[in-house]
């Protein structure tokens, strides 16, 4: 689910799964919502006897596959309890953030925040490479040896490098996905009254490629906001 209507909706909806649920049951929200929707979220819960395991993953497809996902946790420490052997069958780094529900969102969100602006910078950076006249994939294997390198570069570097294709990249994190998830990082410094110029600079890379049919593209697509065509072969 991408956000708090959504979580409502699966929630509480007409098919909604808390009527179902026992008491004494907690769910896990692996998704990133943002903090807004949890306080709401937490007290129709415990309408029901549930509790909520605020528990965002970060990742991506594979190491979820190999169970090597980031997972950070606001949960009261009962309800952790609980849920902890399905998050440590994810997880190979659990980190128990906060005692409540929405503090999982919170990191969540700060960890968004890098991520999209590492993936903008990413692409900036190749699509200079190729103005240049380098070779893109000798530039990433240059920078990934660097102090430039960093674990979204090398996971994004090859994929903006197929940005360019005629399939595109692989679909393993959608373009709007970031145009979400970029938009709760700037409530989050809004209402925290933080200036977050760069960040926002990154939002507005990811509301233009969805604004130019990339909305379903990898996000790796984002290289085509600053880049339209590759200059060399």
């Amino acid at each position: 689910m991408r956000n708090g209507e959504q979580l409502d909706d699966v929630l509480f909806g007409e098919n909604g799964v808390a009527s179902a649920l026992l008491p004494g049951a907690v769910v896990i929200l692996g998704s990133t919502v943002g903090t807004e929707a949890i306080p709401a979220t937490v007290a129709r819960l415990a309408e029901f006897g549930v509790s909520l395991v605020d528990a965002p993953l970060s990742g991506g497809p594979k190491r979820a596959g190999e169970g090597d996902l980031l997972i950070v946790v606001g949960a009261e420490p009962q309800a952790l309890e609980a849920a902890r052997p399905v998050l440590e069958l994810l997880a190979s780094t659990l980190t128990v953030v906060g005692d409540k529900p929405g503090d999982g969102q919170a990191l969540k969100t700060v960890n968004q925040l890098l991520c999209g602006i590492h993936i903008a910078a990413a692409a900036e950076a190749m699509a200079l490479a190729d103005a240049l006249g380098l070779d893109q994939a000798k530039t990433l294997a240059a920078l990934e040896a660097g102090a430039a390198g960093s674990f979204m570069l090398s996971n994004r570097g090859p994929r903006i490098l197929e940005a360019y294709t005629e399939n595109g990249a692989e679909v393993l994190s959608r373009l709007d996905i970031f145009v979400k998830d970029m938009g709760i990082v700037g409530k989050a410094t809004r209402a925290a009254g933080l200036a977050a110029p760069v960040a926002a600079a990154a939002e507005q890379l990811y509301l233009l490629g969805q604004a130019q049919g990339l909305a379903a593209a990898d996000d790796s697509a984002v290289i085509k906001v600053v880049a339209p065509t590759r200059r060399t072969a």
